[in-house]
């Protein structure tokens, strides 16, 4: 599990509140909250 504001690396993560997915391009990127319900843990998918 992750949180808003690590950069956890490229990858494709699920918001654990609402299933959103987003995808990190590269590694400097840093988790968002979620766009959809704000929440801050995700789950990384692939």
């Amino acid at each position: 599990m992750f949180t808003s504001g690590e950069k956890p690396g490229k990858g494709t993560y699920k918001c654990k509140k609402c299933g959103k997915e987003i995808t990190l391009e590269n590694d400097s990127q840093e988790l968002p909250s979620c766009p959809v319900c704000g929440h801050n843990k995700w789950d990384k998918i692939n």
